[in-house]
């Protein structure tokens, strides 16, 4: 039977502290009674297989029932995915492309609470039918599917109740690692970064400000022949309706799309990248495939803009120069451009270090066209994971602002995406149509 609080999030540190802590507790568990099996005579390989898959099985229950910011981790996880070792990842891929789009639900009457809160007592007025089924459950909220009074086929987003509470508490738990964090990253500072997080997960539970990135983006591209933004119809408190658009989930493309839709899909999601701050002067930053469709007029359906991150004067003057310079191999004017954006002190990094660090990510702009595959960014993991390592003893030097630090976050899911789909890309087609400076570089000096 349901519990009264089944499919609504965790609330309360200590309750969401307790059950993200039983997931490696309950590891522990099946590892031993993987032991005794194996004592008993069952072959080492599918004990360990069994284990893993319980395990999954536990990580897509616990975090889809927390939700808050301990889902949007497995949903960021779900878009690196492709980082890590086959051996790691083989076994969770399938709970973490779940976690994309489809959590343990919110039972129907708390849905109807929500509506009514929101829309108000006659909420059933504003509907010529609404299924109580949801569509989609994510983070945030969940998605139903209904018939707007005019006829329209609409998409319904109901918020979780507590959501912003269980955002608040996650944050709580990951600021108790800020020690780590430091000791990672000197130069960072961390008390910024936090404070950086905790608006954007204020900002994320905000449903009007979501409707209003929603109805800036389905300006600036309406009548696009690549991205598709549905219209917002109508927000009231923790309530949003958009129109309803089908089409099939990005997720299922990385599984068994052709290699024309997995190329079309990176190159689609590369000009959204690229172009939103142009464009809609935001970036869309919530790049896991949950968010995205392939229509089947070929255009890329864009579903979520809770984590957006407003640029009103577009992309920073000096990012298309500093990418050009490490695209071009210019050490010396990559560390000036660095140092006058205070990314690093220049008497901590040399130029040459500086670029050797930068230069694997930097092969996709070095051609027109660049095949992103998961060997290629499980070795750029391995490379930048490894504590004795050349690039370890870089990256903390440098002195990344947070707000930079979390673009630089939203880049590395996309092209965790890009790994995944295995998609061949014209990266720096891309960037020269839309990156201020950085098809005009040509040296020092500029």
């Amino acid at each position: 039977m349901t519990g009264p609080d089944e499919g609504t999030p965790t609330r309360g540190r200590l309750a969401r502290t307790a059950r993200l802590a039983a997931l490696p507790a309950a590891y522990a568990g099946r590892t031993a009674l993987g032991l005794g099996k194996r004592l008993g005579g069952r072959p080492a390989e599918l004990v360990a297989e069994q284990v893993q898959q319980r395990t999954a099985e536990q990580l897509f229950a616990a975090l889809g029932h927390l939700k808050g910011g301990a889902m949007k981790m497995g949903q960021a996880l779900s878009a690196m995915e492709a980082a890590l070792p086959e051996q790691l990842a083989g076994p969770y891929r399938d709970t973490l492309v779940r976690l994309q789009e489809a959590a343990p639900p919110m039972p129907a009457a708390r849905v109807h609470e929500q509506l009514r809160a929101s829309l108000g007592p006659d909420w059933r007025t504003r509907f010529r039918d609404f299924d109580d089924r949801p569509a989609a459950a994510a983070s945030i909220g969940q998605v139903h599917r209904a018939i707007w009074s005019d006829g329209t086929l609409v998409a319904v987003k109901v918020q979780y109740p507590g959501a912003a509470e269980a955002l608040v508490a996650d944050l709580g738990l990951l600021q108790g690692l800020s020690p780590l964090v430091k000791a990672a990253i000197p130069h960072l500072d961390v008390r910024a970064l936090f404070a950086e997080l905790r608006e954007r997960f204020v900002e994320e539970v905000d449903y009007a400000r979501e409707a209003d990135a929603q109805t800036a983006f389905a300006d600036a591209y309406r009548g696009d022949p690549d991205v598709l933004v549905p219209e917002v119809l109508a927000v009231d408190g923790e309530v949003l309706v958009t129109r309803w658009i089908d089409g099939t989930p990005l997720s299922r493309v990385i599984a068994d799309g052709t290699q024309q839709q997995r190329d079309r899909c990176g190159r689609l999601l590369v000009r959204l990248f690229a172009s939103g701050p142009v464009r809609a002067r935001r970036l869309h930053g919530d790049p896991h495939p949950g968010n995205f469709r392939l229509m089947d007029d070929g255009r890329l359906g864009v579903l979520d803009f809770g984590s957006i991150q407003p640029m009103p004067h577009g992309w920073p003057a000096g990012l298309g120069p500093l990418l050009a310079a490490g695209r071009d191999g210019d050490a010396a004017e990559l560390h000036r451009i660095a140092a006058s954006a205070r990314l690093l002190r220049p008497d901590a990094v040399t130029p040459a270090a500086l670029l050797a660090l930068l230069d694997p990510y930097l092969q996709p702009l070095r051609t027109p066209e660049y095949r992103f595959t998961r060997s290629w960014l499980q070795e750029q993991t391995r490379r930048a994971s490894d504590p004795l390592g050349a690039a370890q003893r870089t990256q903390r030097k440098l002195s990344i602002p947070p707000r930079h630090l979390l673009l630089q976050r939203e880049a590395a899911e996309l092209v965790g995406v890009l790994c995944s789909l295995g998609a061949t890309v014209t990266i720096d087609g891309e960037l020269r149509r839309w990156l201020p400076g950085y098809a005009t570089f040509t040296g020092p000096g500029l």
